[in-house]
């Protein structure tokens, strides 16, 4: 890890302030039961999302995110957004639950940030910048031996990986983040489609910027 200046990049700063409304938004939250919406969702997302709308319709750009309808903008970009990834964890008190945005272009990611809602860390990377954490520019490992690695799972593997130790923390942008930063060495997801472009997008660019 070493310090240098992120470059500063206006599609970042829109994620920012959409991080900023959802930490907001999450404060005031007292329901952290079930929406009633559909299997899965909890109140607290839909918070979440209306918070996170109200930024990026304001910005004219598009919207895909896990919680609504895919709403086109007038920009030509799109932000893939869970606006709280790992909200079981959330609605249980589990300090490990982030919001997770990916601008994409007609070239391809742009932008990502992916904050910890919980503690205020906040990972991000832009299109040849490189992959930050709170100022601070992050690598992997170089770790190539699965037996000597820690990893992040999603789910139980159907046998041992031999790995040599390994971690179920419930937020995959979260989990791929830290192996973006070499807190990791890999992550596995051993369970199928359990996850949304939504759930990845981010942590994705973030770990190829690293």
């Amino acid at each position: 890890h070493y310090r240098a200046e992120p470059m500063n990049d206006d599609r970042l700063d829109l994620l920012r302030e959409v991080a900023d409304a959802v930490a907001e938004a999450f404060a005031a939250v007292r329901d952290f039961g079930p929406s009633g919406g559909r299997d899965g969702q909890y109140a607290l997302d839909v918070v979440a999302n209306d918070a996170a709308l109200a930024v990026l319709r304001r910005a004219g750009v598009g919207v895909l995110s896990e919680e609504s309808d895919f709403e086109p903008g007038a920009t030509g970009e799109v932000v893939i957004i869970d606006p709280i990834d790992g909200s079981t964890n959330a609605s249980r008190g589990v300090r490990y639950f982030a919001t997770a945005m990916c601008l994409v272009d007609t070239t391809g990611p742009l932008a990502a940030l992916v904050a910890n809602q919980a503690t205020g860390e906040r990972y991000w990377a832009t299109r040849g910048g490189g992959a930050w954490c709170d100022g601070v520019r992050i690598g992997p490992t170089d770790c190539v031996d699965v037996a000597d690695s820690i990893i992040g799972l999603n789910g139980l593997p159907p046998h041992p990986l031999g790995y040599r130790q390994s971690r179920v923390l419930g937020a995959v942008a979260l989990d791929l983040c830290h192996v973006a930063a070499g807190v990791f060495d890999g992550y596995v997801d051993c369970v199928l489609e359990a996850h949304g472009v939504w759930d990845y997008a981010a942590s994705v660019m973030i770990c190829r910027e690293a």
